[in-house]
């Protein structure tokens, strides 16, 4: 009985990762907000806006963002990735509106990406290791949440700004 519980909570644990990243993403997270729709109403101006000079804009940030979700699930599908020098942030060069939107698009792809993804781990996938870093493939997948959240909460704070 206590095996079947264990192996009931693991099986439920992936369940729980799924809905923490789809709940940042577009749901009702603890944080009380979520990426889709706290980029709404941004536009390519705003999202393209320094503050100050050295600083992130909201659209540099969604890009590191889709890169690093893009980065973990290669990892994920047994790939090893050198992460470079500029960490995915890049200036953006092209700052239209329809640049903002395949923007958006592709944070949406990144999204669906990892909901069928988690459609697929195994439990053992949890356990497996990475070499670069030697995390779980767990830590992986709770650090990207965690990263997410690290982000949006910038994303806010910058988007009060405007």
């Amino acid at each position: 009985m206590e095996h079947a519980k264990k192996l009931i909570f693991r099986m439920n644990e992936i369940k729980r990762v799924s809905r923490l990243l789809s709940e940042l993403y577009d749901g009702s997270p603890w944080i009380d907000v979520n990426l889709v729709d706290s980029l709404s109403y941004i536009t390519a101006k705003q999202a393209a806006f320094h503050f100050r000079p050295g600083m992130n804009s909201i659209w540099e940030i969604t890009n590191h963002l889709i890169k690093w979700r893009e980065n973990v699930l290669e990892r994920l599908n047994g790939k090893v990735i050198k992460t470079p020098s500029h960490n995915y942030f890049l200036p953006v060069k092209n700052q239209s509106d329809k640049a903002w939107s395949d923007t958006l698009s592709k944070l949406a792809a990144s999204q669906e990406k990892w909901m069928q993804r988690m459609k697929t781990i195994k439990l053992s996938d949890f356990k497996t290791i990475y070499p670069v870093n030697r995390l779980t493939y767990y830590e992986h997948i709770q650090g990207i949440i965690q990263h997410d959240a690290y982000h949006l909460g910038q994303i806010n704070l910058l988007k009060k700004c405007l």
